[in-house]
């Protein structure tokens, strides 16, 4: 069985939610939109105090190409436009939406009718990243890269396969297995749909052999589809990682940046982004919701859910018994590479997969010890740097040190930190390094800059 070759660490699975069929969420009392949901420039606000809204409205522009549209979820009328706090603990432009009642745009198709490649000659390759565009997709993993973007490589550069992401790597999210096993109709035609876009033959979905199920019923579902592959994979982390899912599917290794997966003919995509390109091109549906896995060893009820976005985190684990008297902290996504939140009236966003509800006893970091240089930092990862060194470098300010030595190639999966015996904050001192020496390189990019 397929996995890829660099690295890589076993947490505890902790699949809590696996068995929990997806059920929607109720919708909120108000729902507020950061136009900050993407990578790039943020959205742009088209609405105004007092306008009404109906569930697929637009509610803010992209900004940019490197952007996406955010649309409303809910119906009613805006309250204000104003900032507020998002999970990454800064205030960003939002519009916020007093709800009442669940009155739809009428272009929206709400039937549950599969609808098949098939039945849509009209659709060529432009037309379904136009689709996309419009909607507002975005990567669903997490990373929340503009869809479109990712679906018009740069010039030179050709597509020779999609590759879907069905991993989930990461400890307690369930999400993705759910949505595999409710909706493998709807995810299969929007792998078409995103081969389609990038004019390619051959689609994999890579699934790791922990969900025997979905790996089953995807290969039952795909055997209609005889340009998809379903690839059952080992389970190992960082997996759901693009460029080691790359290696474990195809067998190619993506160099250091600035090259990306399209270098070596791979589009990679998320299981959650495919059925939402379904969605939106075959059903008109804007990004609007998605599943998220509430969890956590104190919950009651690990759950998996359909949730508007703009819901507040709180009104989600209420939905899921409420939370634990033991509560040490609450984290926006799963336990490797999800970061503390400092308050539970943020807003899902489209890169939401889950909340994880830790207790006192899981959230108490054992207090750091000094390096034995034991190297199995350098074992674990994934992108065969050396942590220990650029942990070092990054706490005393050397950042010739740490740039000369790759630092831009960590993926911030956490193996490093979570493998060293001395419990040394590894990831955090690598954070703060390497989004310095990313500064620098752009700051230094545009002094060479040719002057217009």
């Amino acid at each position: 069985m397929k996995t890829f070759r660099i690295g890589g660490v076993h947490p505890a699975e902790n699949k809590l939610s696996a068995s929990s069929p997806i059920r929607e969420a109720a919708l909120p009392k108000q729902a507020v939109f950061s136009m900050f949901q993407h990578i790039g420039a943020p959205a742009v606000p088209v609405v105004k105090k007092g306008d009404a809204v109906k569930v697929g409205t637009l509610l803010g522009e992209a900004g940019g190409f490197v952007s996406a549209p955010i649309y409303s979820s809910v119906s009613g009328k805006v309250s204000k436009v104003d900032v507020a706090l998002d999970a990454s603990d800064t205030r960003r432009m939002a519009v916020y939406v007093d709800v009442e009642g669940d009155e739809w745009e009428e272009s929206i198709d709400r039937s549950t009718d599969l609808v098949k490649l098939a039945d849509r000659p009209d659709l060529d390759a432009k037309t379904i990243v136009e689709k996309i565009k419009q909607a507002g997709i975005v990567g669903m993993g997490g990373a929340t890269f503009p869809t479109h973007v990712k679906l018009c490589p740069p010039p030179g550069q050709k597509a020779e396969c999609v590759i879907i992401n069905a991993v989930e790597c990461e400890p307690y999210l369930t999400a993705d297995h759910r949505l595999m096993l409710e909706k493998a109709d709807e995810i299969l035609v929007g792998v078409q749909l995103l081969m389609k876009a990038v004019a390619v033959e051959k689609g994999y979905v890579g699934i790791e052999n922990n969900k025997p199920d979905a790996i089953v019923l995807m290969k039952k579902k795909a055997e209609k589809y005889p340009n998809i592959e379903i690839v059952p994979l080992k389970v190992k982390y960082p997996q759901g990682g693009e460029k080691q899912l790359i290696d474990a599917v195809i067998g190619r290794q993506v160099p250091a940046p600035p090259a990306i997966p399209i270098n070596v003919g791979a589009v990679v995509q998320n299981v959650g982004t495919a059925f939402a390109v379904y969605e939106a091109v075959m059903k008109n549906k804007p990004l609007i919701s998605r599943v998220i896995t509430v969890t956590g060893k104190s919950v009651k009820q690990p759950s998996n859910l359909m949730a508007r976005l703009g819901t507040p985190f709180q009104q989600l684990i209420d939905e899921c018994g409420g939370l634990p008297e033991d509560t040490g902290k609450v984290i926006g996504g799963g336990p490797m590479m999800g970061k503390a939140l400092i308050s539970l009236d943020i807003p899902m966003t489209k890169g939401s997969s889950g909340l994880l509800i830790m207790n006192d006893k899981e959230a108490r970091r054992t207090a750091p010890q000094p390096c034995i240089r034991c190297a199995k930092c350098v074992s674990a990862c994934p992108m065969g740097l050396e942590p220990f060194l650029l942990a070092t470098a990054s706490s005393q300010h050397m950042w010739e040190t740490t740039e000369k030595n790759n630092i831009t190639s960590c993926i911030e999966c956490g193996s490093c930190a979570f493998t060293c015996p001395s419990h040394r904050p590894l990831l955090d001192m690598i954070r703060l390094g390497k989004t310095t020496v990313m500064g620098i390189i752009k700051a230094r990019a545009a002094a060479n800059a040719p002057k217009k």
